[in-house]
């Protein structure tokens, strides 16, 4: 029988398509032995929460000129840590050491009036309301020799506390005025970590102060990555919220023995937990419908079962289970988009332990 040209390609196209018919075949019998089936694992988990911060010292100043005049002496340099006490600034004090001679030599000459007029009175010579005038008179040239005395003070600025001086606004002989800035001071011993922290958190943080105060780490990591050495703890939660962000401003306080930290420094606080005896699983053991998280619960029969899970906390390839799932549950871990709910299935049953082992090794 001859056949024409036509039918000669129909016969080859057909004769090409049985074995890529026979090839899909065989990949879908093949593709439908790798579902693979685990445990949730019971475990102890850390959880952590990073918050942008700001670093301040716990003590932040700007020292002022107390009086005006012409800076004498600045026996400091910029960048110094100075001790409490130590002279920062001093103005030029000759007119205050004038003044407050002048008021001494005033109270001291009424403090003579005031003697003088009481013996007089004791003689019966003058009236009680002589010396009663005159020590009100002496009352006054007192107090106006203290005020001198402490303007004479003024023209010192010594440091009220440990700290390190900042940049020196003014050069030795300049005149300064009254409440004009000469330089801040920072206490840097301690620093006051500032973070903010959404509603929903701060309500799980104070439930787990309650139970798991213990299991709390406070932790700073610094601008280049790395972790600062020392560990903190919460010094002071503001009392509102900002109506606008739903944020409440938290402060953490590191110890600072070595001055790294710096007043103005950013970074990120890691506030830590360990939870116990959590559920967990792996991500890609669940997948989504309608915002809502599902996992396949394979029964006795092996039999697949579609079943929605609440998530508590999301790690960095696990979930934490709130809900919906208990340790002896057996679910597919790989191969869900091969299973329907109601399908009988055929798995390799995979040790949690091994599951955790393998996460753990592509973390890696």
């Amino acid at each position: 029988m001859k056949v024409s040209p036509f039918q000669s390609i129909i016969l080859a196209l057909v004769s090409l398509s049985l074995p890529a018919c026979n090839m899909h075949k065989e990949e879908q019998h093949e593709e439908a032995h790798k579902i693979t089936a685990t445990t949730p694992q019971l475990k102890a988990v850390t959880l952590t929460q990073e918050y942008v911060c700001q670093i301040h010292s716990q003590r932040h100043i700007q020292v002022r000129a107390l009086e005006m005049g012409y800076l004498e002496a600045i026996p400091v340099k910029e960048g110094q840590l100075v001790n409490a006490g130590d002279l920062l600034f001093k103005v030029v004090p000759i007119l205050y050491e004038k003044k407050a001679d002048a008021e001494k030599a005033e109270a001291e000459l009424a403090q003579l009036e005031y003697n003088y007029t009481k013996k007089l009175h004791e003689e019966k010579v003058v009236s009680q309301n002589e010396v009663a005038l005159l020590q009100a008179k002496l009352s006054r040239a007192q107090a106006k020799a203290q005020l001198a005395i402490a303007e004479l003070n003024f023209a010192t600025v010594k440091a009220p506390f440990e700290g390190i001086v900042d940049r020196l606004q003014h050069q030795q002989g300049s005149l300064v005025k009254e409440g004009e800035i000469l330089t801040t001071l920072s206490d840097n011993s301690v620093m006051w970590v500032y973070f903010n922290v959404p509603e929903a958190r701060y309500l799980e943080y104070m439930a787990n102060l309650k139970r798991h105060k213990e299991n709390l780490k406070i932790e700073l990591k610094l601008a280049n990555g790395n972790t600062f050495q020392q560990t903190g703890k919460i010094g002071a939660i503001e009392a509102d919220f900002n109506n606008e962000t739903g944020n409440i401003p938290f402060r953490a306080d590191f110890a600072n023995p070595e001055r790294l930290l710096r007043h103005g420094q950013t970074g990120m606080v890691l506030i830590s937990r360990v939870q116990n005896n959590a559920i967990v699983i792996p991500q890609r053991a669940t997948f989504e419908v309608l915002q809502k998280r599902y996992v396949y619960v394979v029964d006795d029969g092996d039999v697949a079962h579609q079943r929605e899970i609440e998530v508590q906390n999301e790690l960095e390839d696990l979930f934490i289970i709130k809900k919906g799932l208990g340790v002896n549950d057996k679910i597919v871990l790989e191969g869900i988009r091969q299973v329907r709910d109601g399908d009988k299935v055929e798995y390799e049953n995979r040790q949690a332990g091994r599951v955790a082992a393998e996460l753990k090794y592509h973390a890696e």
